[in-house]
Formats: structure tokens, C-alpha cells, sequence
């Protein structure tokens, strides 16, 4: 006869990579459904998990978004020796992630909900803006009040053509928008 084991695991799904899966699950829906048809209970269909499992992790539908948009987004990369050129570059990128499957869908979504929402617009600003804010901050040399309105600048740019449209800003406008925003906030000088 064998003696019992106990298993040094608790019964059920097991947890790691819960969130990488409810993040893909959470884009695809929002961009197969559109962010306000993108509830929690589709997304945890979509995703095979329960609906309390989203819910003991993210306490909204609009917490859940911020932390797949953050996971979307990564850090902003900080490229180039000038300020012309970090600015490009921070431009690019933030088109290009708007520009992937329901991501500008759910961030313009958030935005819209927070609206009304200010302990969601305190998510928003605290978990996703400040990150941001703070390494541009950090990198340019600018204060806390120019880089916001870099951000609003192009982010609301980006968002309305999004919106507009519904199709992402094309590579030759991101471009002509790069062009316009770096006489306002870029400069030629070296960061070095």
C-alpha cells in the first residue's frame, strides 16, 4: 500500500499565465466586438476562465483595461541622441501600438468611460499616464506640464483619427504629425 500524498498545489486551473491569457482575450474581444460590447462576462468566455477570476484580480471592467493596455504597451522606448529624435521615435511607437487590434479601441473606450468615472480617471492618470509621463519627463528635461500637453497633443491626435476614421493614423500622417509637434516640444539639442 502506498502512503497519501498531499499535493503542494491547491485543486483547480492552474494560475500561471492567467493574466497573458485574459489580456489576448480581452483585446480580441474588444476588437471583434468593439470596447463598450467587450463586457467582463465575454472577455472570460473568451478567455476559459470564470468571470470571478477576472473579478479577483481587477475590480472593473475599466481596471482590467488600463492593466492590458499598460501589458500592450510595454515601456516607452527612449531612442536617439536628440530630443528631435527621442520625440519621433516616442510619436512612432505610440502609433503603432494604437494601430494594433483592439488596443486604440479599448484605450480611446477607458478614456471615454473615465469621463464620468473619476476613480477610474484616477486609475488612468496614477497606472497609465504617469509611467509615461514621469520617463518623458526624465529623458527630455521637461516639466510636468509640457509633457502632458505632448502627450494630449499626440495621443488625442492619434485617437481622434481613430475614432474618425476607424482605422489607424497611416505611417505618412504619423509623419506630417511628428513634423508638426517637434518645432512645439523638440529641438536639435543633445541629451548626452
Amino acid at each position: 500500500m502506498t502512503p497519501a500524498t498531499t499535493s503542494a498545489r491547491p485543486p483547480g486551473r492552474p494560475r500561471s499565465g492567467v493574466n497573458d491569457v485574459v489580456f489576448a482575450a480581452t483585446l480580441s474581444t474588444v476588437h471583434e466586438l468593439g470596447y463598450a460590447r467587450a463586457t467582463v462576462d465575454r472577455i472570460a468566455a473568451a478567455a476559459g476562465v470564470a468571470k470571478t477570476t477576472i473579478y479577483r484580480r481587477w475590480p472593473s471592467k475599466g481596471a482590467l483595461i488600463v492593466d492590458c493596455l499598460l501589458d500592450a504597451f510595454g515601456p516607452v522606448p527612449l531612442q536617439g541622441t536628440s530630443r528631435s529624435e527621442l520625440m519621433s521615435s516616442a510619436i512612432h511607437w505610440i502609433a503603432a501600438k494604437i494601430g494594433e487590434p483592439g488596443v486604440g479601441d479599448a484605450f480611446a473606450g477607458v478614456f471615454s468611460d473615465a469621463i464620468s468615472d473619476p476613480a477610474l480617471r484616477d486609475v488612468l492618470s496614477a497606472r497609465l499616464q504617469d509611467p509615461y509621463r514621469l520617463a518623458l519627463q526624465d529623458a527630455l528635461g521637461e516639466p510636468e506640464n509640457r509633457v502632458l500637453f505632448f502627450i494630449d497633443v499626440v495621443v488625442g491626435t492619434l485617437l481622434h483619427r481613430l475614432g474618425m476614421t476607424g482605422v489607424p493614423m497611416v505611417d505618412s500622417d504619423v509623419a506630417e504629425l511628428v513634423q508638426m509637434v517637434l518645432p512645439h516640444f523638440g529641438g536639435d539639442a543633445d541629451l548626452t
